[in-house]
């Protein structure tokens, strides 16, 4: 691709990563994040970046500085791609942009956020990218309403990346192999589109956000998710077993 990724530093770039923002995710204009905030982000040299095709801005990504399980990382914000170009790797890109700028800053990890119901971000964060799955957050952001999200409750899992790891190497160089479970293994089911389901039928789509809680709530605690299989399974491995480091 010839789309060029490169850090924001100017209020109309600023401006502009809204509007993108706010397509990705269906939000109404101004509820999701300000100019003003991404501005003093920038200048205090966060990570606030977009992806342009030409003088077009079509990705974002923005980022603070934080600290998990004592140990300084970028929490990643929002990473999003326009409609038309999703599922062309540019997501992927951003990404790896993400994990160089940690690295050139000695950061050991990235952490952010997803919906433990929509699989393909499941898929992306855990096996395109070699994150894992840490923790859960219940109704993490509170009610979102937004295209994607719909009423449902923002039940959040929490993705570390750790950007030296095997895994992140492999999956920068080239497809890691698909997760096979283990009999130490435990496995949970996700929904084939649960973005889908909410329009169709709300029940079922809460009934799967119930279903999901229930489950991985209590899971986290032992285990954490190390990847998910091609057919959409979360494989979570006991927390005592080194799987990425």
């Amino acid at each position: 691709m010839s789309i060029e990724i490169r850090h924001l530093h100017r209020l109309p770039e600023m401006e502009e990563l809204v509007v993108v923002a706010e397509r990705v995710w269906g939000i109404a204009p101004g509820g999701l994040v300000g100019p003003d905030f991404l501005m003093a982000l920038a200048h205090a040299d966060g990570y606030v970046v977009g992806a342009f095709d030409g003088a077009r801005m079509v990705g974002a990504s923005f980022g603070v500085l934080g600290r998990h399980d004592s140990e300084w990382c970028l929490h990643s914000h929002i990473t999003g791609v326009i409609p038309e170009l999703q599922n062309s790797g540019l997501g992927r890109r951003l990404k790896q942009h993400q994990r160089r700028w940690a690295i050139e800053r000695d950061l050991t990890s990235i952490t952010w956020t997803f919906d433990p119901l929509v699989r393909r971000n499941g898929w992306f964060n855990l096996h395109a990218l070699g994150a894992q799955a840490v923790e859960y957050h219940v109704n993490f952001y509170g009610p979102l309403r937004d295209e994607i999200n719909g009423d449902d409750d923002s039940d959040r899992l929490l993705a570390r990346w750790d950007v030296r790891s095997p895994r992140a190497v492999a999956a920068e160089k080239s497809t890691i192999p698909p997760a096979t479970p283990t009999a130490d293994d435990i496995v949970v089911e996700t929904p084939d589109d649960i973005v889908a389901l909410r329009r169709s039928d709300p029940d079922r789509a809460w009934a799967w956000r119930r279903e999901m809680r229930d489950r991985l709530v209590p899971l986290l605690a032992t285990h954490l998710v190390r990847d998910m299989t091609e057919s959409g399974q979360y494989v979570l491995t006991p927390r005592s077993t080194e799987v990425n480091r």
